[in-house]
């Protein structure tokens, strides 16, 4: 009975060619709308299958369900969103947004040609990044700098340039997992380095490393990696920099460090104490220091890795360095993010450094100011104290002091409200806590305001 029922199914070119799906076909293409309506149509054909007593459905609902589709799928698309969630550098909306000067030299690149390989004074091919180099170094103290397309990337291709088939040391207690799952033994392992455990989950001492080298004649270096995604309190050990520095000088290895987040500055004026900073790693003997370009650094998405000459020209051999290098635009974006740091004025021209370094006298004044003219539109809103995040691997364990607007929608959950905010013209991301929407000023930036008042206004369906 369900074999002649599915029979019966509307017909895929039909259902493709009706009126309300044009505007669908003209967007995407008829052959995506075409896959769209087969997907329909099976979907429909198994639950037939399973369920016989379900009816045939006609060709307008199939093309309605279609035409919910096709919304779903082109707001999947990456779009610009108001980050109210209080978490500053928020992974899922991208990390890091980048400043107007990074902004522009990326459009600039983008509509045009660029010198990216070109000595323009010569006429001949150039040095790819030579600028990029020359800042990482100035900011960093290293000797040399190569940048690639992320973090992760960069410490692939540092193992797979100098510990491929060796052992590589590292603490049981730096063994994270980063983001989307991916662990750093699998890293490791990937890049052809042996993986070498020392030391325990809480504790790991410099003797413990000793001992890994002399059992490891063929040992190439030491791994050290920043607990940027968590903290260890109480009963635990992990030796300096400086430390392990000496050990690895005295045992002829190199001393290799992921530091995650890449501060470039000193961030304990915004209150955040414990992150450390690439020259203070180089500073204290790091051979290679790798780090993100689109955490704390606050430019686009990459991996940076600074040191040693020697150790940076052996990763710009290695045949992995092309099919993980930096495009022209990242590479644009992170140029024009590292000359305010030249200048000296990152906290002014750069986003993220600009919202942690903002005193909470003003994060509360401006969440005042939000609560007083959401009243005027007849939105209740109070403001509360909150704790932002620095979120993105970055600072874990440490809060910044902050103020949000709080709205207790009327008859429907908080959940609802906020729902409707994210889908919205304009998508607002706030946090739902206690039955109440929290839209936290400290992580919205500067000129979004009217945007994010009108986008709530919206939603709760005031005038």
């Amino acid at each position: 009975m369900a074999g002649s029922t599915v029979k019966r199914l509307p017909r895929v070119d039909r259902v493709t060619a009706r009126p309300e799906l044009d505007d669908a076909r003209k967007r995407l293409g008829p052959r995506l709308v075409v896959g769209l309506v087969r997907a329909a149509i099976e979907e429909r054909r198994q639950a037939i299958l399973a369920d016989p007593t379900i009816e045939v459905p006609a060709e307008e609902s199939v093309a309605a369900d279609v035409r919910a589709r096709v919304e779903r799928l082109l707001g999947s698309r990456a779009r610009r969103v108001i980050n109210a969630t209080g978490v500053v550098l928020h992974t899922n909306l991208g990390r890091a947004p980048l400043g107007p000067e990074a902004a522009r030299a990326v459009h600039e690149s983008a509509l045009g040609y660029s010198s990216i390989e070109l000595d323009l004074r010569t006429g001949k091919r150039g040095g790819r990044g030579r600028f990029l180099e020359a800042a990482l170094v100035s900011l960093t103290g290293a000797e040399a700098a190569v940048a690639v397309n992320n973090c992760a990337a960069g410490v692939l291709l540092l193992l797979a340039a100098l510990a491929r088939g060796r052992d590589v040391i590292v603490s049981r207690g730096e063994l994270v997992e980063i983001g989307g799952g991916f662990r750093v033994p699998e890293i490791m392992s990937e890049s052809g380095a042996r993986l070498v455990e020392v030391g325990t989950t809480n504790k790991t001492r410099a003797s413990d490393y000793a001992r890994a080298l002399d059992a490891s004649p063929d040992a190439a270096a030491i791994l050290r990696i920043h607990q940027s995604n968590f903290v260890q309190l109480g009963f635990v050990e992990r030796p300096s920099v400086q430390d392990l520095a000496q050990l690895a000088r005295d045992r002829s290895v190199l001393l290799l460090e992921d530091i995650g987040g890449g501060a470039l500055i000193d961030l304990k004026p915004a209150g955040l104490a414990g992150e450390p900073t690439v020259a203070s790693s180089i500073a204290a003997g790091a051979d290679a220091v790798a780090f993100s370009g689109d955490k704390v650094l606050g430019g686009p998405q990459a991996g940076i890795v600074v040191g040693k000459s020697a150790v940076i020209e052996r990763m710009r051999r290695h045949p992995l360095a092309r099919a993980i290098r930096l495009g022209r635009l990242p590479m644009a974006a992170l140029e024009a993010t590292l000359e305010p740091y030249l200048e000296g004025r990152a906290v002014e021209a750069l986003p993220i450094l600009g919202l942690v370094h903002e005193p909470v006298e003003r994060v509360r004044s401006r969440a005042d100011a939000w609560a007083a003219e959401l009243g005027k539109r007849g939105v209740a809103a109070t403001v509360v104290a909150t704790e932002a995040e620095m979120g993105g691997g970055a600072v874990p364990g440490r809060t910044l002091g902050s103020a949000a607007v709080r709205i207790e929608p009327r008859g429907e959950r908080a959940d609802e409200l906020a729902a409707r905010l994210r889908t919205g013209a304009v998508p607002v991301l706030g946090r739902v806590q206690d039955d109440a929407l929290l839209l936290d000023a400290r992580t919205v930036l500067a000129g979004e305001d009217d945007a994010l008042l009108d986008a709530v206004a919206a939603a709760v369906g005031a005038p």
